[in-house]
């Protein structure tokens, strides 16, 4: 696919022109910032003209497109307590449901919310659901292809998305079933996470590249200039999700090396892969000196590279100073009214974007960065 879409953006100094090298910004500094975009979010989470191309699902709050903010703000809710209301309230409105749809990943990642509240209050009524849903799932465990095949022509959809066929689902599911199968102490939940993820890797990960393809309409793909397709989004869902599983998995666990080895190798490519700006770009091999910004990718890298620096799974030395500087692109990106700016829309491979657009996923995505940074920073302070 060409990127020649990236010519249609809107131009934005403030985005584009990285500073000099940043340093480390204080924890308070950056817990400000987080804070500021999570409450821009929060006043204007009905407001659907900020999200002109956002589908109509979005205003569906248990959706991915919103589940990716609620369950960042548990994240921020762990550091400041006043932003626990906000999803102690909406669980309660919700009922603790899931989605609708019986084995889409998209419809899981909201569980991770309600697994946060039982544990902060709202007890075993808010898993209830939760794990009915994914008993069902245990007990009718899809046998389908990995293929994506597109249910009609120029649609983004597939009958194989009842498993994890697109790299994208590594984030919403299996987080979810870990902190599941931690809170209940049922091994079937992380059984069923171990074999679907090595199965989706075996299919959709290029070991050349350390790279994730998006789904298997990209396996022969290539941009303009002959380079293969790896999106920033998509492969910053996977190191998302990688950070949430390492997260839940107990240091002695046998299959936490496996996930250790895919996350240390990714970051080492990825990290070759930042513009000097601090971002990365929407297609990760565009190298291009004119290669626009991209919030939603670069927040997911910051987040797993600050994340990874702090739990000692990265070397401080190359890491750090990685996230610092996407950390700091993301604050260029932030809008003056607090509204994350510069994230590409819902899709499922590089396109458009400009300073205007913005998502609950992207804000999400911001404020897991936000956290990890604000946690690395406090413990660097310390010392």
């Amino acid at each position: 696919m060409s990127l020649s879409l990236f010519a249609l953006m809107m131009s934005s100094p403030a985005a584009a022109v990285a500073p000099a090298e940043p340093v480390m910004p204080k924890p308070a500094v950056i817990l400000a910032e987080t804070k500021r975009v999570a409450d821009w979010q929060l006043a204007n989470r009905t407001n659907w003209a900020t999200m002109p191309a956002a589908r109509k699902s979005v205003q569906e709050v248990r959706d991915w497109q919103q589940a990716t903010f609620w369950i960042a703000l548990t994240e921020l809710a762990n550091r400041d307590k006043a932003y626990a209301k906000p999803l102690l309230d909406l669980g309660r409105a919700e009922k603790w449901q899931m989605g609708d749809l019986p084995f889409h990943a998209d419809d899981q990642l909201i569980g991770q919310a309600w697994l946060w509240a039982a544990q902060n209050g709202e007890g075993r009524k808010a898993i209830a659901p939760t794990r009915a849903y994914f008993d069902h799932v245990l007990a009718n465990r899809p046998t389908i292809g990995l293929e994506f095949i597109p249910v009609a022509p120029g649609k983004g959809t597939s009958t194989c998305t009842d498993r994890w066929c697109w790299c994208d689902a590594l984030f919403m599911a299996p987080p979810t079933m870990l902190r599941l199968a931690k809170a209940t102490g049922d091994r079937r939940y992380a059984d069923f996470v171990h074999q679907e993820w090595k199965a989706t890797t075996d299919y959709l990960f290029d070991p050349s590249e350390q790279l994730y393809f998006r789904d298997s309409r990209f396996f022969d793909m290539s941009d303009a200039k002959g380079r293969k397709l790896f999106w920033s989004r998509g492969n910053g869902w996977v190191m998302g999700g990688l950070v949430r599983v390492l997260q839940v998995l107990d240091k002695k666990d046998p299959q936490r090396p496996y996930y250790e080895k895919l996350f240390k190798g990714m970051a080492a490519r990825l990290v070759t892969l930042q513009k000097a700006d601090g971002y990365w770009p929407a297609s990760l091999l565009d190298n291009d000196p004119g290669a626009p910004p991209e919030s939603s990718g670069t927040a997911f890298f910051t987040y797993a590279f600050a994340w990874g620096v702090d739990n000692g799974l990265l070397d401080r030395a190359t890491y750090q100073p990685s996230a610092v500087r996407g950390w700091a692109a993301l604050q260029r990106a932030v809008q003056p009214d607090g509204m994350l700016g510069w994230v590409q829309q819902v899709g499922d491979r590089p396109d458009s974007v400009s300073a205007t657009e913005t998502q609950f996923y992207g804000s999400g995505a911001y404020l897991l960065a936000g956290t990890a940074m604000y946690d690395l920073s406090s413990k660097q302070l310390k010392h």
